[in-house]
């Protein structure tokens, strides 16, 4: 009776606590909500407003696709890669917009991305209004985006950071070996980099290769689109570059690469006179947040009876259930199952920006893309900023793949890591493990014993064999001998200009370009396009989480605070095979 009495208080406190809590919470989203309505419901756009431009955040590929921020509360959408350059476009015809201004000079997008964006800026610029940039610094990245304003301007003590592209791999064998933690891998590919910071101290000669490579590719495209944007030579960037003369706002005044030294008061002197009004007046700004939640973009056909879905598949590939900001089989297999189911779908155009994941879920969403061209549905790919390792295996078997020319692509490869703490327990920590077997093999495998050869072998084997499906897979689907795909496979990352030469992708070119691809596969004259999955924006998924019962906060802190940590440590736990790029990868500094 007293352990029933016990048990019941613990549970009447546990629902009492939860419940103040829950209710706290509430009372910070009512207060957010009426905070975010300013008390004046909807955003409108006035006349002669500027819109601008923030790329500091992470945007997503499209719009919501982002892991919600703990007690962050926020009914706004988080607009997509794609919405943002329809809105920039939609700019230069909105008469209540008389021009943008590209504001704070630090990039957060990949290479492909950060392109999506430049071409819509490009676009934009066709109007007869101005386009404008203002930095307290400019990181290369943040420097490429605001190239193609008419006018820059950069902050007195500030500089434009432009020496060149360098990728950096932190290496953990040291270290793993001095607290007593064999990593165990197995890999297929020399040029399967991921699993060397935990097997070697420096990278290999086919790691430099490839990273040299695809670095030198990127770097190209982006010092041609600068060239273009300021009348620069190319040649006279890379020296720019390669002897470090833009050390501070008078050298990129010196070299063109801004227009005028200034404070942003100054900048916005320049923005007045091209409205025609008063240098002092003050300038009514409106973000893109704010802009994509005030506009309505042009219409869909909504007479046209066929559809092409789009289907964005965003982050790591991993085994789960509606999670944002990842490709989890539960969502994507359900989701088209129901794409497979519906007559009126002539056609699907698969938006991948991903490094890859766990090939066994990759292997399920394949299954279901196989299914989509089983029923007559034309299946194309869209690469973004990534399409590699399991982001390749699910466009293999596409009617057409087209990739951006700085899309990271190829990495056909897999590897698998299991740590073995077994050393650090006896020998740091004393601890020691031993077993009765009921057979020779029942304990093999336990990350609390070493391991013989006979365990090392079959996990060795059982990578081997999930490289040969990956090779017989693009071999089919690519049209490709076996050997032929293993010649540019073996892990090896290429660029996308690079996989077009060497088969593995059919064109280079947009979103709207492989839609445009999918709808003459499919020969549709009139189509309407439909967007899948659907995501809740921040606020209504908060709220969704709060009254999941088996939702934790402190799970959920974790993983938004550091998913990338998160992620490695439910990749090498689970001990899943996986085909993805090196953890971290990102080529632009």
């Amino acid at each position: 009776m007293k352990d029933f009495l016990k048990f019941t208080l613990a549970s009447c406190l546990g629902v009492f606590v939860a419940g103040i809590v829950f209710f706290l919470a509430l009372m910070g989203i009512s207060a957010a909500i009426v905070a975010s309505a300013g008390g004046g419901g909807k955003t409108v756009v006035k006349s002669g407003s500027v819109l601008t431009l923030d790329f500091t955040k992470y945007i997503p590929e499209k719009t919501n696709n982002t892991e919600v921020q703990t007690f962050e509360f926020q009914e706004k959408d988080v607009p997509g890669l794609h919405e943002v350059a329809k809105l920039i476009r939609h700019a230069a015809e909105d008469d209540k917009i008389s021009g943008i201004l590209i504001e704070n000079g630090v990039g957060g997008l990949g290479a492909s991305s950060a392109s999506v964006i430049l071409d819509a800026l490009k676009d934009y610029k066709k109007s007869d209004k101005f386009l404008a940039a203002y930095g307290d610094f400019f990181t290369q990245q943040g420097y490429y985006l605001a190239s193609a304003a008419d006018h820059i301007v950069l902050h007195p003590v500030g500089t434009v950071d432009f020496r060149g592209f360098a990728s950096y791999v932190p290496f953990f064998k040291n270290l793993l070996d001095k607290i007593g933690i064999d990593m165990q891998i197995y890999y297929a590919g020399n040029f399967k980099s991921a699993t060397e910071p935990f097997r070697r101290t420096e990278m290999s000669p086919e790691a430099k290769l490839q990273t040299r490579e695809y670095l030198t590719d990127i770097y190209d495209m982006y010092l041609t689109d600068i060239a273009n944007a300021r009348d620069i030579n190319v040649d006279s960037l890379k020296q720019m570059a390669w002897q470090f003369k833009i050390k501070d706002a008078e050298d990129a005044l010196k070299y063109h690469l801004v227009d005028e030294i200034g404070a942003k008061a100054d900048c916005e002197l320049w923005m007045n006179a091209e409205m025609d009004k008063k240098a002092m007046d003050k300038i009514t700004y409106i973000s893109m947040d704010e802009y994509a939640g005030a506009t309505t973009l042009p219409g869909t056909n909504y007479s046209a009876k066929d559809k092409i879905a789009v289907v964005y598949a965003e982050g790591d590939i991993v085994s789960g259930h509606d999670e944002y900001g990842v490709i989890d089989d539960g969502r994507y297999v359900k989701l088209l199952k129901d794409l497979r189911n519906q007559d009126d779908i002539k056609a699907v155009v698969l938006r991948i920006n991903s490094p890859g994941g766990s090939i066994l879920s990759a292997e399920n969403i394949y299954q279901q893309l196989i299914g989509l061209q089983a029923d007559g549905k034309k299946l194309v790919i869209s690469m973004g900023d990534y399409a590699a390792s399991g982001g390749y295996y699910l466009s293999a078997m596409a009617d057409s793949i087209f990739a951006q020319p700085g899309t990271l692509t190829g990495s056909i490869g897999v590897f698998s890591m299991i740590p073995n703490p077994s050393k650090m327990l006896d020998e740091k920590l004393g601890v020691r493990f031993d077993t009765v077997r009921t057979g020779p093999y029942s304990a093999d495998f336990t990350v609390v014993l070493p391991w013989q050869e006979r365990e090392h072998k079959y996990m060795q084997d059982r990578v081997d064999a999930y490289y040969e499906l990956f090779l017989n897979k693009v071999a089919e689907g690519r049209d490709m001998t076996r050997d032929e795909v293993h010649a540019v496979a073996q892990g090896r990352i290429w660029s996308g200009r690079r996989a077009l030469d060497l088969g593995l992708v059919d064109r280079l070119g947009t979103l709207e370009d492989a839609i445009a691809s999918a709808a003459t596969l499919a020969d549709l004259k009139e189509y309407r396009i439909k967007e899948y999955p659907i995501f809740q924006n921040p606020l209504q998924k908060m709220i969704t989480d709060l009254m999941d019962p088996g939702n934790s906060a402190s799970s959920s802190l974790m993983k938004t605070e550091i998913p990338q940590m998160i992620r490695i440590y439910e990749a090498v736990q689970s001990g899943e095979p996986q085909a993805r790029l090196p953890w971290g990868l990102s080529p632009i500094r």
